[in-house]
């Protein structure tokens, strides 16, 4: 953590700031919202905050989480907060030193609540001694896109899990089993076999419901013929996965081979020539201007895929209008994807990691083959 903290301090002084607050917008119970937190400090609890000055770090937690935050922590040294934010941040500033300093804080860790407590606080500090709230740009959600070595190991061995739960359970599918029923086959495969959890509620949609690419499961029985798009991830040392593949169960008609083989040479083309040095955006057009080219450009409405890590959605996003320049060290979804109303969908979709200036796919779960 201390070579994190140290390039955190590198470039809180390239935007000129003393401080800098890092918590998380809400109690981060599912390990969904807090990834700055816990990438800078260890910390897995959900409540809490950290302090980080030109030559100390702080972490302030409720009793609930002394002990837990010494043992996660070691290289920041605790503060007991008690009570809410207005009523201990004035004394966590002074023992860090920060009187008349520059502070900044997340606007996207941060509700308007707790900024007004982080004002409340300030402002009770005498007028000479107070220091500066400041928003600050995304320093740490920076940090994070470029993954370490040990972060894409960990982040390997979900994907890996993930690709085995998928597999385990898509040989198995039949007409007859509701969307519902694959969901959880796939979630308690992933914890049965050594998953923290799920990276975010499984997607199961088959027929016209595949057309909503963020459809959730029902109770419907999955019809012969029909398209599944199946969407999932799982979380392992507290590092995402996230695979797509579209199945069907009983046979295929002639329109869902003509989709699929669209989506997967589109997905094919993207893996083989994004590169690093190319933004978002670039990289979104790969996979795009196949789907155009074959006519269904109007149906693929999302981006082509997004970086992947302690949380499922993070930077970088490779999307129509994404600045974001690919670096060695990225790991991010290829997902494109055609969605036509009242037939259903087709997502195939591959977490790679660039290295060497290409992108190497991560994923292993069988496509269907041409």
């Amino acid at each position: 953590m201390s070579e994190r903290l140290r390039r955190l301090r590198e470039r809180m002084a390239d935007v000129g700031l003393d401080g800098f607050l890092v918590g998380a917008p809400v109690e981060d119970t599912f390990h969904t919202h807090a990834a700055n937190r816990r990438y800078l400090s260890g910390f897995t609890g959900s409540m809490g905050w950290l302090l980080i000055t030109t030559d100390a770090a702080f972490i302030a937690v409720d009793f609930r989480y002394f002990e837990q935050a010494e043992r996660e922590s070691p290289d920041f040294t605790l503060f007991r907060a008690n009570g809410g934010m207005e009523t201990w941040l004035g004394q966590l500033l002074g023992e860090a030193g920060l009187m008349g300093k520059r502070i900044g804080f997340e606007p996207a860790g941060a509700t308007v609540s707790a900024f007004q407590a982080m004002k409340k606080a300030i402002g009770n500090i005498p007028t000479g001694e107070r220091p500066k709230l400041l928003a600050a740009p995304p320093l740490v959600e920076e940090m994070r896109a470029v993954k370490e070595p040990d972060e894409i190991a960990a982040i390997q061995r979900a994907v890996d899990l993930g690709d085995e739960a998928f597999e385990s359970v898509a040989n198995r599918i039949e007409p007859g089993w509701t969307e519902r029923q694959v969901a959880w086959e796939i979630e308690k495969y992933a914890r049965e076999h050594g998953a923290d959890g799920l990276s975010f509620e499984t997607i199961v949609a088959a027929g016209p419901w595949g057309a909503m690419p963020h459809a959730q499961p029902r109770d419907r029985p999955i019809q012969a013929g029909e398209p599944v798009v199946i969407d999932m991830g799982v979380r392992v040392d507290g590092y995402c996965s996230d695979l797509t593949r579209t199945i069907t169960a009983g046979g295929e008609d002639g329109r869902f081979r003509e989709i699929y083989d669209i989506v997967l040479t589109a997905q094919l083309t993207a893996e083989e020539l994004v590169q690093s040095g190319m933004n978002g955006a670039e990289a979104h057009m790969l996979a795009h201007n196949v789907i155009t080219e074959a006519g269904y450009g109007e149906n693929f409405g999302h981006g082509l895929g997004h970086g992947v890590g302690l949380l499922v959605h993070e930077l970088p996003r490779l999307a129509k209008t994404s600045k974001d320049e690919l670096k060695d060290g990225m790991v991010a979804t290829i997902e494109p994807g055609v969605y036509i109303s009242d037939w259903g969908g087709v997502r195939i979709e591959d977490m790679v990691v660039i290295e060497n200036g290409k992108a190497r796919v991560m994923s292993r779960a069988p496509k269907l083959e041409g």
